[in-house]
């Protein structure tokens, strides 16, 4: 019977357990990784600035979102 008892007492805390670990990640973001890569950015402009030339990024990932890489190959990548 003790033994009994012990399992019981064990799965509850357990669940206890489990049920404060998951309230606890609501309000967490997923992480997103970045990629480790750079393109080769000339400049970037961004619908907040205008038609202002900002500082090259590597990537979408390191531009705000909107904005366009403007490439050295004269193309260009729009970040969403």
């Amino acid at each position: 019977m003790a033994s009994s008892s012990r399992l019981h007492i064990t799965c509850a805390f357990l669940l206890i357990g489990v049920l404060l670990l998951g309230d606890g990640q609501k309000g967490m973001e997923a992480v997103i990784a970045c990629p480790q890569y750079c393109l080769e950015v000339d400049y970037v402009t961004c619908p907040s600035s205008g038609a202002q030339k900002l500082p090259a990024k590597c990537n979408c990932c390191m531009a705000p979102k909107g904005c366009t890489l403007h490439l050295s190959d004269g193309t260009q990548q729009t970040c969403s």
